[in-house]
C-alpha cells in the first residue's frame, strides 16, 4: 500500500482547519494519502482533479468534493486555481456514527453543493479579515455546514466492503488521535502499544506500513506542528515553546526545527516580525 497518513491539526481555538490549497499555483501533484478528518475542497477559480480509488473526479470553479475519513486520495493540479480547503475532525460527527464507528458522506453531485460552496467561501472571507467577533460568525457558518453534511450528504447504508476498508485504518487513527491529545507528555512506543493491546513490534510495523514513518518521527511531527503554530502566533520564548510542546530542551527543538524548515526558530520569528513591520508601514 503506497500511501501516507496526513497529520491534520485544527486551527487554534477553532474546531476545524481552514486554508487555501497549497497547489494554487499549478504544476502540483499530491500523491496518495489518507487522514481521519473529513475534508472538503471548494474550487473558487481554475480547476484540479481528484483521484479516489483510481477514479478521476475533475473539478472546476463552483464545484466541490468531500473526502471521507480514511479515504485514500491524490490530487493533480496542473493549472492555477484558487481552492479553499476545510478539514473537520471526525469527532464532530460522533453522534451520527453507525454501530461500527463509521460515517460516510456523498463525495460529489449533490443539490446542496452550491450552498455548501458558498458557506465555505464565506468562512474563508471571515477568517481572512478577522474582524472583532469573527470567531462567533465563522462558527455560525461552520455549524450550518455540519448540518448540511449530516442532513443532505450522509450515507445511511454503507457497504460492508467500505466498512472493512475503513477499519483497516481506523485502528491507527485511534492511536494517532490519542497522540495528538497527549503529545506534550512523555510517550513511549511500549506504553502506547500496551495501552491499545498490541506488541511493540506490531505497533511499530503499523506505523511503517500505514503512516510511512516510524513512531518517534510521527510523534515529533505532531510536536513540531504545534510548536510552529505557537512560534508564529505568540510571544512565548523559544525555550518555553520547546518545553510546552514535549521537547526536552530549546536546543533540541531548534535543531529539529532547522532540520525541517532550513532556518532556526529565532530567525523565522525575526523574519515574521520584520514582515509585520513592513506591512504596517505600507
Amino acid at each position: 500500500m503506497e500511501f501516507q497518513h496526513e497529520l491534520i491539526i485544527p486551527d487554534e481555538g477553532l474546531p476545524f482547519k481552514l486554508f487555501l490549497f497549497e497547489g494554487g499555483s499549478g504544476n502540483y501533484v499530491r500523491e496518495k494519502h489518507w487522514h481521519t478528518s473529513i475534508e472538503i475542497f471548494a474550487v473558487l477559480q481554475g480547476s484540479l482533479s481528484f483521484f479516489l480509488n483510481e477514479e478521476e473526479h475533475p473539478l472546476k470553479a463552483g464545484e466541490l468534493i468531500i473526502i471521507n475519513s480514511n479515504e485514500i486520495h491524490s490530487i493533480h493540479a496542473p493549472q492555477a486555481n484558487q481552492t479553499v480547503v476545510l478539514q473537520i475532525p471526525l469527532k464532530q460527527f460522533e453522534d451520527y456514527f453507525t454501530a461500527q464507528r463509521f460515517i460516510r458522506f456523498l463525495s460529489t453531485a449533490n443539490p446542496m453543493d452550491k450552498r455548501l460552496t458558498s458557506l465555505i467561501q464565506e468562512m474563508y472571507k471571515i477568517y481572512s479579515e478577522k474582524e472583532t467577533g469573527y470567531e462567533f460568525k465563522i462558527r455560525a457558518a461552520f455549524y450550518e455546514i455540519l448540518y448540511l453534511l449530516v442532513s443532505n450528504y450522509r450515507v445511511t447504508e454503507a457497504r460492508e466492503k467500505e466498512i472493512r476498508h475503513s477499519r483497516r485504518l481506523d485502528a491507527l487513527s485511534k492511536i494517532t488521535t490519542y497522540m495528538r491529545e497527549h503529545y506534550r507528555e512523555e510517550m513511549k512506543l511500549s506504553e502506547l502499544a500496551s495501552m491499545f493491546g498490541y506488541s511493540d513490534a506490531y505497533l511499530s510495523r503499523m506505523f511503517q506500513k500505514y503512516a510511512k514513518v516510524n513512531f518517534k518521527s510521527y510523534l515529533q511531527d505532531i510536536r513540531m506542528a504545534y510548536a510552529y503554530r505557537e512560534l508564529m502566533n505568540t510571544d512565548h520564548t523559544i525555550g518555553q515553546i520547546a518545553l510546552d510542546n514535549g521537547f526536552c530542551s530549546s536546543r533540541g527543538f531548534s535543531k529539529d526545527f532547522y532540520k525541517r524548515y532550513g532556518i532556526l526558530p529565532s530567525e523565522m520569528r525575526r523574519e515574521k516580525e520584520q514582515k509585520g513591520q513592513k506591512s504596517a508601514i505600507d
